[in-house]
């Protein structure tokens, strides 16, 4: 019982691409404070559990639906332009931890191909190379993702304060209140991270060191 209170709530988001010959396949999973909450398979996303009534659930699946299949025919455009005769697989590992004592941690790591690609550093809002020598891909897909706010600045009060209210919320009273609070939330994690996904685009077009 000691060691339960002592852990912390998380709340984590993996997502993976992989992309051959142009063709762009999705999944990925949500999981909140160990129980899983969401499912992403091709272009369809699902809710394990219940947290939006079902008219909102059908819109938030539209939204990742059209986004996803708008990144398939970019990766298939650019496919056309510059041939990848092996496979590129891309996974992005996010979210936060809320601890006892009220403090948190957020995180966002970024492989490519199972190595170390990039991760995001939540207080200062920037992005770091962990590629290893530091090669022209990662230097390329750093300095595209600091460009805009949405990578940065959003992404940091995404991590900073949506993620960990998430996390709040459970740690709460439990109730009607608490479910309001956090169900949109975790969709906004979901379509946030589906959202950062674009940066992989600049990765294959880049790829080989030739940007």
């Amino acid at each position: 019982c000691l060691a339960s209170l002592a852990a912390p709530l998380t709340f984590t988001m993996l997502q993976w691409t992989r992309v051959y010959k142009g063709s762009s396949i999705f999944w990925g999973n949500a999981s909140l404070d160990g129980r899983l909450s969401h499912l992403l398979e091709g272009l369809n996303v699902t809710q394990v559990l219940p947290l939006e009534p079902p008219e909102t659930w059908a819109r938030r699946q539209q939204d990742v639906n059209t986004y996803l299949l708008y990144f398939s025919q970019l990766v298939q455009l650019f496919s056309k332009e510059r041939p990848i005769n092996y496979t590129q697989s891309l996974c992005c590992r996010l979210g936060c931890r809320l601890f006892p004592n009220g403090t948190a941690h957020s995180f966002y790591e970024v492989t490519l191909n199972g190595t170390a690609f990039l991760s995001f550093h939540v207080p200062n809002a920037t992005w770091e190379r962990r590629w290893p020598g530091g090669d022209a891909v990662a230097a390329y897909a750093e300095g595209e993702l600091m460009k805009w706010p949405k990578t940065t600045q959003d992404l940091q009060h995404f991590l900073n304060t949506t993620c960990v209210d998430i996390l709040r919320a459970q740690r709460a009273v439990t109730g009607k209140q608490s479910s309001r609070s956090h169900a949109p939330l975790v969709l906004g994690l979901i379509l946030g991270t589906v959202a950062l996904l674009g940066m992989a685009v600049g990765i294959f077009l880049c790829t080989g060191g030739r940007c």
